[in-house]
């Protein structure tokens, strides 16, 4: 489980570096990101952070306001391949992230304006390890109100993104990839059943949890079915 004292601690990236993945971002990196995207921030607005996937249900950092908002111009995408939270190099998972066009809906966490920095030092060292997103102001609308909040926005330029996958290997990444923070999977089904409760369905994401759960189904099936000696050979 991903938590607070992990990220504090560098567990995230240090987990990245043993994996042998490269481009790991270091102190001075990741604060001059941070740094850059703080000095974009609109003169005298709060900071929102824009959940779309695992932020919606596990922040980890400390926030004053949640509001469930959409966000134009933006929708997410499973097009981030992951060969070490929720995957491994030999079966690589596969993560959510912003692409161009449409919108999304999700959530904003309004962070205390004493708590901006060590806050954010928390959302970067979680989504910026090795600069496969994008930080990025958006504008995101919640109740008639218009706000301007940090959304992660996929890198197209970095080596893991994925681009326009076919459904079936989304499906085949999500339903067997597995690492250290659990299963690929998880992410998907929590992701699908958060957004139901605050009543912003995705209905994308849910055929896609029906089509891995059938995957899972079909796999579950065919090794119950498989003769004593293969399963042995397994």
């Amino acid at each position: 489980m991903l938590t607070r004292e992990r990220i504090r601690s560098g567990w995230v990236q240090e987990l990245v570096r043993a994996s042998g993945v490269p481009g790991v971002l270091d102190e001075r990196e990741l604060a001059a990101s941070r740094a850059a995207c703080l000095a974009r921030r609109p003169p005298g607005a709060p900071v929102w952070v824009f959940g779309y996937g695992s932020l919606i249900w596990n922040p980890c950092f400390h926030f004053v306001e949640r509001r469930v908002v959409t966000v134009a111009g933006w929708h997410r995408r499973f097009c981030l391949w992951t060969s070490i939270g929720r995957g491994t190099p030999d079966r690589p998972g596969l993560m959510l992230g912003l692409e161009p066009g449409g919108s999304c809906r999700g959530v904003a966490f309004r962070i205390a304006e004493a708590e901006v920095e060590s806050e954010l030092d928390i959302v970067w060292r979680r989504e910026m390890v090795t600069a496969a997103y994008r930080p990025t102001w958006v504008t995101a609308r919640s109740e008639g109100e218009t706000l301007r909040a940090i959304a992660f926005t996929i890198n197209r330029a970095h080596p893991r993104y994925a681009g326009r996958l076919p459904a079936a290997r989304i499906v085949e990444a999500l339903a067997t990839a597995r690492g250290p923070v659990g299963p690929c999977c998880e992410y998907l089904f929590n992701t699908v059943a958060h957004l139901e409760e605050l009543g912003v369905p995705d209905r994308r994401l849910r055929a896609l949890c029906r089509a891995v759960r059938e995957r899972q189904a079909r796999e579950a099936f065919a090794t119950c079915s498989a003769p004593a000696e293969t399963l042995r050979q397994r």
